[in-house]
C-alpha cells in the first residue's frame, strides 16, 4: 500500500481517504496471516503424515524446550517437534528445575536442558491433532 500510494502522489494524485486506506491494510494484514497460519498447517500435517510412517524408529534431536510437562525435542534430520512426557523418560524420575529451566533426575541428578542433544523414538503421530 505504501509504495502504491508513494506512486500515486509522484504521478501527481490527490489526497486519498485515509479510512479507505486503513480498512485495505488491515484487510491485507488479515491476508498475510491467514496465509502465514495455512502454510504452518501445511507444513505442520506433512511432518506428522510422515512421522506416522516411522514410528517405533529411534531419531537423534535436538531439546528445543522444556516445561514442567516434559520436552520437545526437534529431530534433526527432518526438523520435526514432538513432546516427550515426563513420565515417558524411563532411565529417572525426572522433576522440573524453574530456576535452571530443566528436567533433573532425582537419582542421577543427570540434566536436561535446552540445547541437549537426545535420542527419541516415535511412539504416535495423531493427523487430527497434528501431534
Amino acid at each position: 500500500m505504501a509504495h502504491r500510494l508513494l506512486q500515486f502522489y509522484l504521478d501527481g494524485g490527490k489526497s486519498v481517504d485515509a479510512d479507505t486506506y486503513e480498512e485495505k491494510c488491515a484487510h491485507s494484514s488479515d491476508m498475510e496471516g491467514f496465509a502465514a497460519q495455512a502454510e504452518r498447517d501445511s507444513v505442520k500435517y506433512m511432518q506428522v503424515k510422515y512421522m506416522q510412517d516411522h514410528k517405533d524408529q529411534e531419531f537423534l534431536g535436538v531439546i528445543s524446550g522444556v516445561t514442567e510437562w516434559g520436552i520437545y525435542v526437534e529431530i534433526i534430520e527432518n526438523k520435526c517437534e514432538g513432546m516427550v512426557r515426563i513420565r515417558e523418560i524411563k532411565e529417572d524420575y525426572y522433576t522440573f528445575d524453574d530456576k535452571q529451566y530443566a528436567l533433573v533426575g532425582q537419582a542421577t541428578q543427570s540434566i536436561l536442558q535446552l540445547g541437549d542433544e537426545v535420542f527419541v523414538k516415535v511412539k504416535n503421530a495423531d493427523l487430527v491433532k497434528k501431534h
